[in-house]
Order: structure tokens, then sequence, then C-alpha cells
């Protein structure tokens, strides 16, 4: 899918360059198609361009800087207002002022393009992040002394975790037992259950340290296969969820691979939802056609791939608080556009913000929890 919009983004500014080189370098002559005379830049028979398409590469480099920089001027023009001005800039877009700003689904893909590249670059990071904590770990296991500070850090973890579990359903049992609608001989027989698992949690993480300290595998080898029954001839596989977590925790790298090669094909589905919760909102507004729903809602999707892609990007110690703005920023743009493309007022933008925002996080969420889902049964 990366591929897809990498060639759409370029297949975009190549069109600008070559809509650019045709303006400035029409040539005389006959039409090398039809022979018609040439009068512009394109052929007014055959409307063929009228460029030869023969020039050094240094020319050619030279045409795309070229491009870049004119379509940039239309950039200095239409981020700003995609930012801090949305309801203009989707106004534009809706009464036609095309011109002056980069077109809307231009904009939406090399958005998404972008937002692509943060994801998977901070993905990188979290995954050398984590690769050197494993090779630290495995520093520190490889000597005896470092072996007996492993355990003994573990030790003081199980300690802690149990002293602390068993405080909580102490509570639990003391506040139920308060109650006098509760019968106290199950109160005790649900205390004494949740004392015996916390008890055999911290057996087994004191197990865990006497391997650590010993120089052993952390924990038993886990076996990953997928669970099978036998039933009226059929094979019936369980628990594949359980399977494919212990998958997806043992190779990590993969199961995010798999997660961004399914994402990338369903962050296209928000575009549809959102024109349709636009629609929806507006349903009683004839004049506006779905085509400029559609239109608003690329706009609100390029400007959250935008903002999340900068909050990617950031230091790792800025990136939680960088993504917490973007998240308490968005519906405030979505507010704005709602406000000068649609005319709302105050009170009919807020609350179109609050059911367009209630359906587009829900969505966001579904197609997550089915990016998971799949990359888990797949990995």
């Amino acid at each position: 899918m990366s591929q897809e919009l990498e060639i759409a983004a370029e297949g975009a500014v190549g069109a600008q360059v070559a809509e650019d080189f045709a303006t400035t370098h029409a040539h005389a002559g006959p039409c090398a198609n039809c022979g018609a005379m040439l009068q512009g830049a394109y052929c007014h028979v055959c409307g063929q361009n009228a460029d030869d398409h023969k020039r050094s590469i240094l020319h050619l480099a030279w045409e795309g800087v070229e491009g870049f920089l004119h379509l940039d001027g239309r950039l200095r023009r239409t981020l700003p207002d995609l930012f801090f001005h949305p309801g203009r800039l989707s106004r534009d877009y809706m009464d036609g002022r095309i011109a002056r700003h980069v077109p809307p689904f231009r904009t939406f893909l090399v958005a998404l393009l972008i937002f692509i590249f943060a994801a998977e670059h901070a993905t990188h990071e979290i995954q050398a992040a984590q690769d050197a904590q494993t090779k630290a770990r495995a520093a520190q296991l490889a000597t005896p002394q470092g072996r007996a500070r492993a355990a003994a850090a573990e030790r003081a973890e199980a300690v802690k975790d149990r002293a602390g579990d068993l405080a909580d359903a102490a509570k639990d049992r003391d506040e139920d037992l308060k109650d006098p609608d509760e019968n106290r001989a199950k109160v005790l027989a649900r205390y004494a259950a949740e004392a015996a698992r916390v008890n055999d949690r911290y057996a087994n993480a004191m197990a865990k340290a006497d391997r650590i300290a010993q120089g052993l595998p952390a924990g038993p080898p886990t076996v990953t296969s997928t669970l099978q029954i036998e039933q009226n001839g059929k094979v019936h596989h369980l628990n594949w969820f359980r399977d494919g977590l212990q998958r997806a925790v043992a190779n990590p790298e993969y199961y995010l691979t798999v997660m961004f090669a399914w994402g990338h094909r369903l962050a296209i589905l928000l575009l549809p939802i959102l024109g349709l919760a636009l629609a929806l909102v507006y349903r009683r507004r004839r004049e506006i056609f779905l085509y400029d729903h559609l239109l608003v809602a690329m706009n609100l999707l390029s400007f959250a791939f935008l903002a999340n892609a900068a909050a990617l990007l950031m230091p790792p110690s800025l990136v939680w608080w960088a993504l917490l703005a973007v998240a308490l920023w968005t519906p405030v743009n979505l507010f704005q556009t709602l406000r000068g493309a649609y005319g709302s007022s105050l009170l009919g933008a807020g609350l179109k913000t609050v059911v367009v925002w209630a359906i587009s996080v829900f969505s966001f969420f579904v197609l997550m929890l089915g990016v998971m889902l799949v990359a888990l049964a797949t990995v």
C-alpha cells in the first residue's frame, strides 16, 4: 500500500512538473503527433504536450526543483490554512476556488504518506530502544554478579507485588463484609481464592529469580502451536487469540510490520466514514453534496495525518506530550472547520463537533481493533 501511495504522490508532483514545463518551454514548429503547427504549450488539434522531452540530467533535476518550488507557492497558502484556518480552506474548495491551493486529494495522499513514514520511523526507534535494553540485559546476565543483581531485583519486585495484591484483596474483603447483603462465607471464599492466586504468582516470580541466578532461562519453554481437538471428524482450532498474542510477544517487530501493512489500507476507510458523518449531521443542507463533505473530510484527515506525523518525529521524551497536544487540537480544528466551511453557529458547530468527533473516534478504535486482530491471526 505504501508503494501505491508513493507512486500516487510521485505522479502528483510529476504532473505538476510536466505542467510547469509545458507552460514555460513550448516549442515552435509542427506537432510531433499530428503535424499541426503549434500555437502554445499544447497542440490545439490533438492536445499532445509540445515538449520534446530531450534534455540533460542536470536540466531534468533543475525542473524537479523548479516544479517543487512552484508547488510550494501554493503550499504557503494551503498549509497555514490547513492548520489555523481550516474552515476558510474548506470553504474555498467547496466554492471552487481551487487554483490558489494544492488540490485536496493530493494533499490527503501526501499527508498519509508522510504519516506512514513517521509511524514507521517511530516504530523503528521503539524497536531499537527495546533491542538496546535486551542487549544490556544479556550483558548483565553474562556474569555471576550480574545474574545475582538481576535475581535480587526480581525477588524484591515479587515481594512488593505480593504485598500490594494481598492488601488490595484484604481491602475488598473488608468492604464486602460490611455489606449486609453479602454472604460472609462467599466473601471469605473469594478472598481465599484471590490470595491463592497471588501466592501462585509470587511463587512463580521467585522460581524465575532462582533460574536467573543459576543462569537458566527465565521461564519454561512456551508451546505456541495451535490447540486442536477432533470432533465429528473435523479439526477445530482453539485459543487462536492466545497463540497469536504469544507469537506477537515473541516477535514484536514482525507483528508491528503486519499491523502497518493492514493499517495502510484501512486508513483510507477513514475518508468515507468521516465524509458520511459530515453528511449525517448536515443532512438538511440540500445544497451541500456528498462530494463537498468528502472535500472537507480530506482536509480534516490531512491535518490529522500531518499533525500526528510531526508529533511522532519529536524526540522520544516529547512524543507522548506532542500526541496529547494533537489529540486536544484535533477537535478544535474540526470545530473551526464546521464554523467556517458550513457557516454553523457556535452552538450548532459545537454539537455537531461532538457528534462527528464521537463517530470518528469510535470508528478509529474499531479499525485499530480490527487491524490488531487481523495481525494476530496472520502473524
